[in-house]
């Protein structure tokens, strides 16, 4: 049973940082580009950040510079480091796990809401 747990989310103040971390069991983690994906109420969900099994990162244009993200494929967890977080960047955080073979192996954590206010 695949498993994506989230945790690390929160309230913090304007230009302040928070870093998600997300724990997967079940796959075969190392070989899994992993990502996390927001949503705000009322908007869709959209992509944060991706780092694929080779460690190459893609990330919104809206997180660029302020966002990284990193795993450690020994623990099998995935990070989100956010630093100078804006009021905007307020929405519920999402894991993802996808694999770059099999299209249906495809698997979305539970979520963390992650405040950005003053």
């Amino acid at each position: 049973q695949v498993q994506l747990v989230e945790s690390g989310g929160g309230l913090v103040q304007p230009g302040g940082s928070l870093r998600l971390s997300c724990a997967a069991s079940g796959i075969i983690f190392s070989g899994y580009t992993m990502g996390w994906y927001r949503q705000a109420p009322g908007k869709q969900r959209e992509l944060v950040a991706t780092i694929t099994s080779r460690d190459s990162t893609n990330s919104a244009d809206s997180v660029k510079g302020r966002f990284s993200i990193s795993r450690d494929n020994a623990e099998n967890t995935v990070y989100l480091q956010m630093n100078s977080l804006k009021p905007e960047d307020t929405a519920v955080y999402y894991c993802n796990a996808r694999s770059p073979f099999i299209a249906t192996n495809n698997y979305w954590g539970q979520g963390t809401q992650v405040t950005v206010s003053s």
